[in-house]
């Protein structure tokens, strides 16, 4: 009698042509709109002859610049700050003394990536209206640094979980102080992972629209809500030529953040 193959879901029928079809359409428009992007038709969408203009156009704008220069230093800075935070927080979480409540606390930390950005971002304007807090810049600095401060801490979290305590245990056994535990031991094994999730929440603080576009005001608006405003008088191939440099930089980012996090898995 001949036994029957147990079933495995990559063998079902049309399984990879159902899944070519859905990447094709979830990145068919990121294909074209780079692709257009370097169209010297001022119609975006009749190609003419390949051309670097538009990119040359959004260089020389002033406002394009100002915007670009609000978004890179709230970036930074949310960035830094997170990046600390969310290390001190898995610290905290994964060798701290903490008996009761450690999944509440992680469920916390981590509620920015299950409620809905609007909502986030619209209790981010009430509490900063509510004590009268209205410089942009300083506003949406803080903002974005509690957004990133989860995707900074899951990489930190997850290698601190990783590693276990043994090596820092035998320093202990050495009589290491936790200070030079922490600057031998912890932080050289920890830095791939702080790197990756630095590079994690840069990404999402250059690219966040919602947050931005309600906490910012007067002299503090960053590229992605500019493009907004522009886009509202229609599509135009200085869009593509912005969105063709974001699309680019957030993958470069997210390309390194990937290769250290399994980089620090290999080790």
């Amino acid at each position: 009698m001949k036994l029957a193959m147990p079933f495995t879901w990559r063998h079902t029928p049309g399984l990879s042509a159902f899944t070519t079809l859905i990447l094709l359409f979830l990145y068919a428009p990121l294909v074209i709109l780079v692709i257009y992007s370097f169209n010297a038709n001022r119609l975006v969408t009749v190609w003419t002859t390949f051309s670097f203009d538009w990119f040359a156009q959004v260089a020389q704008n002033e406002d394009i610049r100002r915007a670009a220069w609000n978004s890179i230093v709230i970036a930074i800075v949310a960035t830094i700050a997170s990046t600390v935070i969310a290390t001190a927080g898995a610290l905290a979480l994964e060798r701290g003394t903490l008996r009761f409540g450690r999944s509440t606390v992680s469920a916390m930390i981590a509620l920015p990536l299950i409620v809905p950005e609007i909502i986030v971002a619209i209790t981010t304007l009430i509490f900063f209206s509510s004590i009268g807090m209205h410089n942009g810049l300083i506003n949406l600095m803080i903002a974005h640094t509690v957004f990133c401060i989860p995707f900074a801490l899951l990489p930190i979290q997850a290698r601190l979980r990783d590693m276990g305590g043994v090596l820092e245990e035998a320093g202990r056994d050495l009589y290491a102080s936790e200070w030079q535990l922490f600057r031998r031991i912890t932080l050289p094994l920890l830095a791939p992972a702080i790197a990756a999730g630095g590079l994690m929440a840069f990404v999402v603080s250059l690219d966040d629209f919602l947050i931005s576009l309600m906490v910012s005001g007067a002299g503090s608006t960053t590229l992605p809500v500019y493009v907004y405003g522009m886009m509202r008088l229609g599509v135009t191939p200085e869009v593509n030529a912005i969105s063709t440099i974001l699309l680019a930089v957030s993958l470069v980012f997210v390309t390194a953040a990937l290769l250290l996090g399994r980089r620090d898995n290999k080790e």
